[in-house]
């Protein structure tokens, strides 16, 4: 099992599944959803926050959540 905290910069992947009670309310309402394509533009110094695009919203989450949250790599 892939996850977002798996991916390094550069690499885009589709969001395939996460609990929804482990994931803040706010990742669900700025697109981190099942489907979605996601890349990462960044990491920060020891991968923690991750700066990432997802269908053209920009975030930072942090390495806890990533982990949380199952990928496929395209």
């Amino acid at each position: 099992m892939q996850t977002l905290a798996s991916l390094r910069k550069g690499q885009r992947a589709i969001i395939k599944h996460f609990s929804v009670e482990d994931v803040p309310l706010k990742l669900l309402e700025m697109g981190c959803l099942p489907g979605n394509e996601v890349s990462v533009v960044q990491q920060a110094p020891f991968q923690d926050p991750i700066y990432l695009n997802i269908n053209g919203s920009h975030l930072a989450i942090r390495k806890a959540t990533a982990i949380l949250i199952e990928i496929e790599l395209l």
